[in-house]
């Protein structure tokens, strides 16, 4: 039976790579690194909990039971690395080789040491195609032709954010960028975009053009859009092919019902 590996934080995209592992006969080895992550990956009969700081610990779990192949999916909050964590010395030696703290950075270098190591990290899509977004209106409600604009805006926003590694989430109305993602990531950064400037805000999220699809996919789901339906916002435009676009029969149901539009863009 083939093995892979398991870095699973909290959302679930690790529940979705269980399942579809689990379909095709592939026993999974994981490591869950919060309390908080969906009950079926902690009680999975072969998950371990270690914190994010404790990078040797999780290999050597790894290696121990011959794991050469592993995949990293799951929301690690990028408010941690401002927090008291007591790193390991593997976790320290990695962060040290980084020329800068940017989430990028840091989690390509813990890349490039589980990977000196022998074991392959695999892209994020991988066995989870099904999920990645594609170029269409998926609700009743589309974007009127000034809305077109204030997405254009959004869009070039968002590209820029992407590049210097800021965040991927732009808040945009009436053809102004209110709001960008930061350390607070994509929610927060919905719910301040509508306590500054009320009604009809649209969401725009892109990937980054480099996009190293082992680090991250962005990722959309049913939380997403109740953010959206919180702040009366107009709709979320996201690219395809390139981001992760989970639920989506129930997500696209709830957009319906409160007249949201999403939108899947290539760019």
């Amino acid at each position: 039976m083939e093995k892979v590996g398991l870095i699973a934080g909290n959302g679930k995209l690790p529940e979705l790579f269980l399942n579809a592992c689990q379909k095709k006969g592939i026993e999974i080895f994981c490591v869950y690194l919060f309390e908080s992550v969906e009950e079926s990956v902690k009680n999975y009969k072969n998950s371990v909990k270690y914190s994010v700081a404790q990078v040797g610990k999780i290999i050597s779990y790894f290696k121990k039971n011959n794991v050469s192949h592993l995949i990293m999916l799951g929301k690690v909050e990028k408010n941690l690395i401002f927090s008291n964590l007591k790193f390991d010395l593997t976790a320290t030696k990695i962060l040290l080789s980084t020329k800068n703290k940017k989430d990028k950075n840091i989690l390509k270098a813990i890349i490039d040491y589980i990977e000196s190591e022998n074991i392959t990290v695999l892209p994020q899509n991988y066995l989870l195609d099904e999920f990645m977004a594609s170029e269409e209106v998926y609700t009743k409600a589309s974007p009127d032709k000034n809305e077109k604009k204030t997405i254009e805006i959004g869009i070039e926003a968002a590209k820029m954010l992407t590049s210097i590694d800021a965040g991927q989430t732009v808040v945009v109305k009436n053809e102004s960028v209110i709001a960008l993602e930061g350390v607070e990531g994509t929610d927060r950064t919905i719910l301040r975009g509508g306590e500054l400037a009320g009604k009809k805000c649209i969401v725009v999220k892109m990937a980054r053009n480099d996009q190293d699809y082992r680090i991250d996919i962005p990722t959309i789901g049913l939380e997403t859009v109740k953010r959206v339906a919180q702040i009366n916002g107009r709709g979320i435009v996201i690219e395809a092919d390139k981001m992760m676009f989970i639920d989506k029969e129930e997500v696209i149901d709830f957009a319906n019902k409160n007249k949201i539009f999403i939108v899947g863009i290539k760019f």
